[in-house]
């Protein structure tokens, strides 16, 4: 990949062949060739991650951070690395820049990623240069959010500050990912999980103040609908009625190859609420939700009054436990492969932050116990035996107590043992 070669002079030069085709030259001058060498292979490192469109691994990382200004600069004439300078990217400009730059996102993705970003801003600086920032201040910033924020929360604007600095190590802006090392993993949080009974969502549809609200809430309840992505995105397009099925789209998910939209049944909670919405549109109307489609529309905040409107205390997590109790009704139905298809995520991601154990659980398992297999009845005769299955011996131990006398006691010198085997047949 690399060539090394000396001169009469002891002069040492580094030949390779960029991407672009073009063969370059990096003078060492007089390098001891053991330097030399190893220079050569970390070189052919910073080719092959230049291939494969990959960071360079962690040893080359550090190696490049160490070299001396004069060795650096030949190897960015090179083009194997940025220009020094450039790895000052100041963090307020460096994030603007990365978040304005993300057209394959949505909307809702770009303002947790701002309100990361702006986190940030607030303790590093906007000023402060991205590759000053360590793994010891990336600790402190996640303690500092651990103070005001729920640990969900946390891990999440964490997560969002390893995608941004690993993007930079992508860049060759800075070396390693201060953020690597915490951890961003959001975990289940049961206490928020609330199954919504049939009953409790008859009681919210009625006290909605429209046909349209209701469908909203069905959308959610009974067809496990993101709310208000998917639910807002769907089309009337979508619905197939001959065969009773709905196409629905899915915004969070779209930019995954293949996950763009699911195909779901129209379940009948669905069908007679959708028919009406249908027949009260106005001809050409495109979405099935209309109303309640603007942005300063606070569905949580909607929903919420709605439900105390009925009577009942709101619950956490309004739309998402919606969506839970769904997933948890099919998957007493249907096999997981084909619930976690029509929901629209993952086993994993279903076994820990949607099923739930319901109370009818419970009582399903009261009143109809776990069968165990019978065991089958033996048919076949001793007579039938096969050697393996019980030597004569053995039989001749389980017949009866003559045979074991005169099979089993020696005929002289153990008197009292014979005594005893004599006194227990005779018990028998």
């Amino acid at each position: 990949m690399a060539s090394l070669s000396t001169s009469k002079s002891g002069l040492r030069t580094l030949q390779f062949k960029g991407l672009d085709g073009v063969r370059r030259t990096i003078r060492l001058g007089k390098m001891p060739l053991k330097a030399a060498n190893a220079f050569k292979l970390r070189v052919e490192h910073l080719i092959s991650a230049q291939i494969t469109g990959s960071s360079p691994d962690d040893e080359t990382s550090r190696w490049v951070a160490a070299l001396d200004d004069q060795l650096y600069e030949r190897l960015a004439k090179a083009g194997l690395l940025p220009r020094r300078g450039q790895s000052k990217r100041l963090l307020g400009e460096f994030l603007d820049s990365y978040i304005s730059g993300r057209d394959d996102i949505t909307d809702s993705t770009v303002d947790h990623q701002k309100r990361a970003a702006q986190n940030l801003k607030e303790f590093f600086g906007p000023q402060t240069p991205i590759s000053s920032i360590t793994a010891a201040d990336a600790e402190d910033f996640y303690r500092h959010l651990r103070r005001s924020l729920a640990d969900n929360t946390v891990r999440r604007r964490c997560g969002r500050a390893k995608q941004f600095f690993s993007f930079a190590k992508k860049k060759k802006l800075i070396s390693e990912n201060p953020f690597e090392d915490l951890k961003t993993n959001v975990q289940p949080n049961r206490e928020k999980m609330r199954f919504i009974t049939r009953d409790v969502a008859e009681k919210v549809m009625d006290a909605c103040p429209d046909n349209e609200w209701r469908v909203l809430f069905a959308l959610a309840r009974f067809g496990g609908l993101r709310c208000p992505s998917e639910v807002l995105a769907l089309q009337w397009s979508h619905i197939n009625w001959e065969l009773s099925r709905i196409t629905v789209p899915s915004p969070k998910t779209k930019r995954y190859e293949g996950k763009a939209s699911r195909v779901i049944p129209l379940f009948p909670e669905l069908r007679p609420l959708l028919e009406m919405a249908f027949d009260q549109a106005e001809p050409g109307t495109r979405y099935v939700i209309n109303r309640y489609r603007s942005e300063n529309a606070n569905l949580r905040t909607q929903l919420e009054r709605i439900i105390q409107k009925a009577g009942l205390t709101p619950w956490p997590k309004p739309f998402q436990n919606l969506r839970s109790t769904r997933e948890t009704e099919l998957a007493n139905e249907f096999p997981i492969q084909v619930v976690c298809e029509w929901i629209g995520n993952s086993q994993a991601v279903a076994t820990n932050h949607y099923l739930q154990v319901t109370d009818e659980h419970f009582q399903r398992a009261l009143q109809n116990p776990v069968q165990q297999v019978p065991v089958e009845p033996r048919t076949d005769s001793q007579a039938l035996n096969t050697a393996h299955e019980k030597s004569p011996e053995k039989q001749g131990f389980a017949k009866d107590c003559d045979t074991l006398q005169c099979t089993l006691a020696p005929p002289v010198g153990l008197e009292p043992t014979t005594q005893r085997l004599t006194a227990a047949c005779s018990t028998n």
